[in-house]
């Protein structure tokens, strides 16, 4: 596959060289002479390499460099300056560069650097690659399970994991929706970058507008400081909203501006913030009906549901919830090793019934006290039933 190179200098004449040169050597080139047009380019574009010189107008070299490496750290970048000083140098490493080279350009050590370049960014997708194989073997993160149906769901996840798309995760309570979303968010070329949750379903109506977007200081009654929106705390990362469907209806168009523009206005502010996230969410109503009975506006719900995975309910995963007990076994103190026992004697004695269902056992599990007397599976209400 030809490597492809974005070449950034404030020089038309040395752009156009590099462009004809970098192609005659095998490379897709494109370049940009304003360095604030290329970090779009980057954030919109699949690229292989980026090619900067240090001394431009507009923007140096070295910010855009960690510009670069702060929204793409998948996507190496090779500086280009006319002086090869030790300083010039060692500044340019220490923004994220991946290599130095100094004007005038020698052809030949530039392809190169660029080969070697590619050479790197093709071996950390590898090595991400061959992780996601490890983690598949016996699960996808923290989801472990063999049956059919976990297994068609570790595969999907492992083939979206890359992408930017949005993602919608679906399943009953308790399936691990959120477990799906940060093994989703780990397995990503994000994976450096933060993960911010928000269960949409739990903060007040009047308040969530403030978390999502942020406010200025005195935008409100008791705004006394400014706060940074989730949207923008996510930079760089992703950026999960549990429970979407409770999103109020309000509150919806907004946050499509915010989806579409990539820039959201804090509550009393005067100008937008840009952002770059994936948004992951997760709802256990059925999204369809949501829509139909206009409780989620459709122009919001199809780019949030860019990607569509339905975890299945823990009944329909045969031995997964045993695999997930003793995956989550050498946790658990010393003490507890009989209480399975215990387990056993309740379905004996009749109080439930034999392969009765424990919806929610997964939140159970993550969720139980550390230290409590008894396993976070015996926490929850277990019934015969599907909830």
């Amino acid at each position: 596959m030809t490597s492809r190179i974005l070449v950034v200098d404030d020089d038309p004449a040395l752009c156009a060289w590099l462009e004809a040169s970098l192609a005659a050597h095998g490379f897709a080139a494109r370049s940009c002479t304003d360095p604030i047009a290329a970090l779009d380019a980057v954030r919109d574009a699949d690229l292989d390499v980026v090619l900067t010189d240090l001394d431009m107008g507009g923007m140096h070299g070295l910010d855009l460099c960690a510009r670069v490496v702060e929204r793409r750290p998948d996507v190496p970048v090779v500086v280009l300056t006319r002086f090869g000083s030790l300083e010039s140098a060692v500044g340019a490493i220490r923004a994220g560069a991946y290599d130095f080279l100094t004007k005038p350009i020698e052809l030949d050590a530039l392809v190169v650097a660029l080969e070697r370049a590619v050479q790197h960014r093709l071996l950390r997708d590898e090595v991400r690659r061959l992780r996601r194989v490890v983690e598949h073997a016996a699960g996808f993160g923290e989801l472990i399970g063999t049956s059919p149906a976990m297994t068609r769901i570790y595969d999907l996840l492992s083939r979206v994991a890359d992408s930017d798309a949005s993602v919608l995760i679906a399943g009953e309570s308790g399936t691990g929706k959120e477990l799906a979303a940060r093994a989703l968010h780990r397995a990503s070329r994000r994976a450096d970058g933060p993960f911010v949750a928000v269960d949409c379903a739990a903060v007040p109506e009047a308040l969530l507008e403030s978390e999502l977007f942020g406010h200025v200081r005195g935008a409100f009654t008791d705004a006394r400081g400014a706060r940074t929106g989730l949207f923008v705390q996510a930079h760089g990362g992703t950026l999960f909203l549990d429970e979407i469907a409770e999103l109020p209806l309000a509150l919806q168009p907004k946050v499509l501006r915010a989806l579409q523009e990539r820039r959201c206005r804090p509550l009393g502010a005067d100008r937008e913030t840009p952002f770059n996230v994936r948004v992951v969410a997760a709802t256990n109503r059925d999204s369809e009906a949501e829509v139909e009975e206009r409780r989620f506006r459709e122009d919001l719900w199809f780019p949030i549901n860019a990607i569509h995975v339905e975890l299945p309910p823990l009944r329909a995963r045969g031995g997964g919830r045993r695999q997930h007990d003793a995956g989550r076994a050498h946790a658990r103190p010393r003490s507890q090793d009989a209480l399975p026992q215990a387990g056993a004697l309740v379905v004996a004695s009749g109080i439930l019934p034999h392969g009765a269902e424990c919806p929610g056992a997964i939140r159970h599990d993550t969720q139980a006290p550390r230290g409590h007397g008894l396993p976070g599976s015996w926490h929850g209400a277990c019934s015969n039933r599907a909830s």
